[in-house]
């Protein structure tokens, strides 16, 4: 990895010296990524130039503005999300580093408190705010344990939830965004809730994805000084929707609601791996209505984004956290888990003039994004040191230069590690780890004991659904080559399961039965 990065110490204090006389002419960046939007619930899936790189059926979704999007956009098929977490991918994406450096390696909660973002980390907007830029976030971070620091009731939770989820972010932890609305987690779509910048907390009572467009176009616009007029920005969107809840119409907008509302579960289920049986199934429509109120607002903010005269120097990008499974393999786990649905991510990204509208296989993973975005606005030479991405910025460009271009992603999936007396959970337990190449997947699971579990192994390209595992001991030459892949991923990650040679102590051979796939 050495060789294909460039590296910065950061020196604070000398922000525009790398810039010299040109920071105003950086393009801004907007990052929008609502929580658990699977990427083939976006309608363009369903046109031929987009259908031949996916190999499966897009959701029956209205999404005319995330259409229109792609349509001038780079689309990437193959993006996914390494540890499909929010907490964790909320670390790698501001860090470009792994869960265990960058301390986020569970979902962060009050009984986890040793899952947190370093206030050590240099994040990617650390790194934009030395460089000039005016940096904002709003929405869901979810990136650090809840603390006893409400503003408005110093030494308690901002809450009375036990054990507590949603957390106050103070000055000092915000990384550079120096316009923040924000909260840590707290799942009600209607009646959401923020601290500002100077940690008063707002109650607006409405749709939280309108609600955070709105304070996206004041941003925008500078309505009330939010930025600075005369620097570029970076802004970071994080909607909730379509997360759960989505169990009735008060999750959702009813003008979204109404287009889903009389659908059978035929309908709304394309996917031949969904189990409409289970009691999730009628989730589909509200979480598509969600689908769609996103997409609405999403559309807003483009739209104002060209009002203003905006559209042409500003890298916009469409993403998610992670995906959303939505009956399909018989989970109810929406997501922390190899399959597509989980693990494939939306990735569209738009840079008018540099960006050429295509459909790309890139096989970009999460510690991929920030060196990857740094280096789009012209800052490659203030790519961290610490950063364990690649900068995949010239296949992204697509100019013909050289770019170390990744032939698998890593999977990592972890579970609580031990707790005390008192519930408190202490490391992590590393329960899975797996990859993804260009025509396949594989997940090795592992017990408590350190035992093999299970291995799943798919053809994408024959079974595009995940339909058919193939048992690891019916094909040991394929087998033994993914396994290799894996063991190079997770010595390119320093993880441990390479630290402490778990894939070797399996000793999942031809001979072993053990692990044989079935689930």
């Amino acid at each position: 990895m050495a060789d294909t990065k460039k590296y910065l110490i950061p020196v604070y204090g000398l922000a525009l010296m790398a810039c010299g006389n040109n920071v105003r002419e950086r393009p801004n960046v907007i990052y929008v990524f609502p929580d658990q939007f699977r990427n083939c619930a976006m309608g363009f899936w369903a046109d031929e130039e987009y259908s031949r790189y996916a190999g499966w059926l897009a959701d029956p979704v209205h999404t005319p503005n995330l259409d229109r999007f792609a349509d001038e956009s780079l689309v990437l098929s193959n993006a996914v999300s390494t540890c499909p977490l929010s907490s964790p991918y909320r670390g790698m994406f501001l860090t470009g580093m792994y869960p265990e450096r960058n301390g986020v390696t569970l979902n962060c909660m009050a009984l986890r408190p040793e899952s947190t973002l370093s206030p050590e980390a240099v994040c990617i907007s650390d790194v934009f705010a030395e460089a000039g830029y005016s940096c904002g976030y709003i929405g869901k971070l979810h990136a650090e344990t809840p603390m006893k620091n409400d503003p408005a009731n110093p030494g308690h939770y901002v809450s009375d939830r036990n054990p507590e989820w949603d957390a106050y972010t103070p000055p000092e932890r915000r990384h550079g965004f120096s316009y923040w609305y924000s909260y840590g987690t707290f799942d009600v779509h209607k009646n959401p809730h923020y601290w500002d910048t100077e940690g008063v907390r707002h109650d607006p009572h409405e749709f939280s994805v309108k609600h955070e467009t709105d304070k996206a176009i004041e941003f925008l616009r500078n309505e009330n000084g939010e930025r600075d007029a005369d620097a570029p920005f970076f802004l970071a969107l994080a909607y909730n929707p379509p997360h759960s809840p989505y169990e009735s119409p008060e999750d959702c907008m009813d003008e979204d609601y109404g287009l889903y509302r009389d659908m059978t579960l035929s309908e709304l289920y394309v996917r031949p791996n969904a189990d409409t049986t289970l009691s999730k199934a009628p989730a589909a429509r509200y979480y598509f209505a969600n689908v769609t109120g996103v997409d609405r607002e999403f559309g807003r903010l483009l739209d104002e984004l060209e009002r203003l005269g905006l559209k042409e120097n500003t890298i916009v990008v469409f993403t998610s956290d992670h995906g959303e499974t939505m009956c399909s393999h018989g989970t109810l786990d929406p997501k922390n888990s190899i399959y597509t649905e989980s693990f494939n991510v939306p990735f569209i990204i738009r840079y008018p003039g540099r960006i050429r509208h295509r459909v790309d296989p890139i096989l970009l993973s999460t510690t991929d994004i920030m060196p990857t975005m740094l280096a789009l606005a012209g800052l490659e030479d203030r790519i961290p040191e610490t950063v364990e991405g690649r900068n995949l910025a010239p296949a992204v460009l697509g100019n013909g230069e050289d770019c170390d271009i990744p032939d698998a992603a890593l999977y990592i999936r972890n579970l609580d590690g031990e707790k005390d007396a008192d519930g408190i959970v202490h490391g992590i337990f590393p329960a899975a780890r797996g990859i993804k190449t260009g025509r396949y997947t594989m997940e090795i699971s592992i017990t408590r004991d350190l035992k093999p579990e299970r291995v799943l192994i798919f053809d994408d390209l024959k079974d595009p659904y995940q339909m058919n595992c193939i048992p690891y001991t019916e094909e040991p030459e394929l087998f033994d080559g993914l396994c290799s892949v894996l063991e190079r991923k997770l010595e390119e990650a320093n993880d441990v399961w390479f630290r402490e040679g778990i894939l070797e102590k399996l000793m999942l051979g031809p001979g072993d039965t053990s692990g044989n796939g079935n689930r």
